[in-house]
């Protein structure tokens, strides 16, 4: 199969909870998929050299954020209640997929042990437009994985 030189657009996408993308309906934006290794100094006080040494720290997943119009349907909201009451057992694992032209997978982000940590409802403004009302999630994630299709 002959590599491919052009860069996939960012509009195809599926997100998907606990494997299922219909749970929450279709999302217009994802974003803060990422991942980071924290550095940590270090210099031996009898150390001849006069310089730190850097060590590889603790592993942390950024936020992830996703944005959706408002749809008649309260799972959104409702599992942001159930991680204030429920806690830990409300997790889920989140998977983004982006797609190519033919909507064929071409590249998973997995986020394990994904809690709501803040929603954001929609700016309303009587002046009318076109624009849709939106909400926002923010997910803490434990875990990160990328893979390729």
């Amino acid at each position: 199969m002959p590599e491919r030189d052009l860069p996939y657009g960012v509009f195809n996408f599926l997100v998907a909870f606990d494997g299922d993308e219909r749970t929450f309906g279709g999302f217009s934006d994802v974003s803060g998929l990422g991942t980071e290794l924290t550095i940590a100094e270090y210099r031996n006080g009898s150390d001849s050299e006069n310089h730190v040494r850097k060590i590889p720290g603790l592993h942390k997943v950024t936020d992830v954020t996703l944005k959706r119009g408002i749809i008649d349907s309260e799972a959104l909201w409702t599992w942001f209640k159930d991680a204030h009451t429920q806690g830990p057992s409300a997790k889920k694992n989140v998977t983004i997929t982006l797609l190519d032209e033919a909507r064929n997978s071409v590249q998973q982000w997995s986020l394990q042990g994904a809690l709501p940590m803040k929603y954001t409802g929609p700016t309303l403004a009587a002046k009318g437009g076109q624009d849709v009302a939106m909400e926002e999630l923010v997910l803490s994630v434990e875990g990160f994985d990328i893979s390729r299709s």
